[in-house]
């Protein structure tokens, strides 16, 4: 939203900047080829003003854009690097669970192994 009126601010300041300076020029008592340079001279002076503003916006934007490029790259890396322990730790969380659910299994084989000794030996 800030570019927005940041841009708007701008066009504003332009738009501003000629009428005041036609303004002026329209009022001042010159005569009509001199009024006509004038208008010339300051339309060019107001033109360069907006190029140079342009540039200066336009590097200011490619800077901020490019540092946030690498701000993003920077975070996916760090997601990346998060997930791929997150997923080492669930699978060590799963064998440990399976083992475990394997020598329960054992133990119980075991005790009904032991179960049936007893009960066929009785």
């Amino acid at each position: 939203m800030a570019e927005n009126d940041e841009g708007g601010f701008v066009k504003g300041f332009l738009i501003g900047s000629i009428m005041g300076v036609l303004a002026g020029m329209l009022f001042a008592p010159k005569a009509g080829k001199e009024l006509r340079e004038d208008i010339k001279q300051k339309g060019e002076e107001v033109f360069d003003e907006a190029k140079n503003l342009y540039s200066e916006t336009r590097t200011k934007a490619g800077v901020i854009l490019e540092d946030a490029r690498s701000r993003a790259e920077e975070i996916i890396k760090e997601a990346n690097r998060h997930l791929a322990e997150a997923r080492q730790k669930a699978k060590e969380v799963l064998r440990r669970s399976e083992k475990k659910a394997g020598e329960e299994e054992a133990r119980g084989a075991g005790k009904r192994e032991a179960e049936e000794t007893t009960q066929a030996g009785v």
